[in-house]
């Protein structure tokens, strides 16, 4: 029997040129003898997989915009349906986040005003993508003339030439700080998905700035409060050191320096169970969301480095019995997390924060068309950045749980857990309708 096959699909990107033509077997041909030309290495140097712009496997964030272009945001792909949202749920967010809210921040202004365009109707999420968009209103593209010349020492101006060849120069383009308004955006919306489902609670704080280390004993994880962090505008606990910190920031501010600090975050209630053993355990995913953002350059939990100088049988966390017969563990230097999984007890992480790389003093660099020069950075930048890097912290440490809920929940609650060993995700402590506007 004559056999025919006709290919004419064009590979994405190739030009006509390469398109296969019709082709028509032999009468005296058989079809196990048919055989086509090689083309498949040629259709795979055509695939390009872009990278870097998207966060999560099930609930995914993708963020967009420049910092002084038009605008950025986020499209959130994944977020569960009947959640009732709105824009001022993100709005308390993204004002901790603005800059120009102290002098210790930088001096731009920016209402950081959001807008979901789509995703939600009649005050509830419909499931499909939610887009946020946030105009930029204060640029000042003439403050980076110098910049487009010379590269700031430190800063992503010179590898971002060396990756793409062509960068935005005004502002840092996509590695300014101004792009994780789409994380702090999304991040809201995961931490109303945390606190209705399971009532977990994510709360993060400045604990050093420059030689100003908060001592732990400080702070009890356990009853510390947004207010309490709230109530300076270093967002430290405790009032003492928040004026420390402050004066520490402040010195440098006026000389046209900068420093960096550390930002601790603790997430309380978290479920049993997130995490999995192996390459994607809860921690390893945790430190590469913090370590995903701008000018983050340590991450450890629990005791963290501290714990090389401990024995065995002073570090490990006892198990005990509490008074509603749950098995709990009398220390926490695991910081909530055993084998990459969530053990139920309070995650503590911290994450170090470098001292901010534009500053006004006078600095030697080189050219992009490579002459040594000196420079002077312009423009409106942080002397410290862990202040506004607390809800920064805060929004990736949710992106990362409430991904993990998901998958938790696909994976093992499809049928009736073990009593003896497992407990539910969903929190009895939260009111009904709000765990049914899940």
């Amino acid at each position: 029997m004559a056999s025919s096959l006709s290919t004419t699909k064009q590979f994405l990107g190739a030009p006509s040129s390469s398109r296969l033509g019709s082709f028509q077997a032999p009468s005296n041909l058989s079809s196990s003898s048919l055989q086509l030309p090689a083309r498949r290495s040629h259709s795979k140097r055509l695939e390009i997989k872009a990278a870097g712009s998207t966060f999560g496997n099930y609930f995914r964030v993708t963020t967009f915009g420049e910092s002084h272009g038009g605008g950025v945001g986020c499209i959130i792909d994944g977020c569960p349906p009947r959640l009732p949202l709105s824009e001022s749920d993100m709005q308390v967010e993204l004002d901790r986040r603005r800059p120009g809210q102290s002098r210790i921040t930088t001096p731009r202004k920016e209402t950081d005003t959001c807008k979901i365009a789509s995703g939600v109707a009649e005050g509830l999420t419909t499931g499909s993508p939610i887009k946020v968009e946030v105009p930029n209103t204060d640029q000042r593209g003439n403050d980076y003339s110098e910049m487009s010349l010379a590269y700031r020492p430190s800063h992503a101006d010179a590898t971002y030439d060396f990756k793409y060849g062509v960068r935005s120069v005004q502002g840092g383009g996509r590695s300014s700080a101004r792009e994780t308004i789409g994380r702090v955006a999304a991040g809201a919306v995961a931490k109303k998905i945390l606190k209705q489902y399971c009532g977990t609670e994510i709360i993060a704080y400045v604990s050093q700035v420059h030689k100003v280390v908060l001592p732990e004993d400080l702070v009890d994880p356990q009853t510390v409060t947004v207010d309490q962090i709230e109530n300076n505008i270093c967002r430290c606990p405790d009032p003492e050191y928040a004026e420390k910190m402050i004066a520490a920031i402040d010195a440098v501010r006026v000389k046209g320096d900068s420093v960096g600090g550390v930002v601790t975050c603790i997430v309380r209630n978290a479920p049993r169970g997130l995490g999995y053993p192996v390459f994607d355990k809860l921690e390893a995913e945790l430190a590469k969301a913090c370590m995903s953002l701008p000018a983050t350059k340590g991450f450890e939990f629990g005791s963290g480095f501290a714990g090389t100088f401990m024995t065995g049988s002073e570090h490990n966390d006892e198990f005990y019995m509490d008074e509603h017969g749950k098995i709990r563990t009398r220390t926490n230097r695991s910081g909530g997390i055993q084998g990459g999984i969530s053990n139920g007890e309070v995650i503590n992480m911290r994450i170090a924060f470098k001292p901010t790389s534009t500053i006004s003093r006078k600095q030697n660099t080189v050219t992009r068309d490579k002459h040594e020069t000196e420079l002077i950075a312009r423009g409106r930048h942080d002397p410290c950045v862990v202040p506004r890097a607390v809800p920064m912290v805060e929004a990736m440490v949710a992106l990362v749980l409430v991904d993990q809920l998901m998958a938790q929940y696909a994976q093992c609650m499809l049928f009736p857990i073990n009593p003896a060993l497992q407990e539910p995700l969903q929190s009895n402590s939260e009111p009904a309708a709000a765990n049914v506007a899940l």
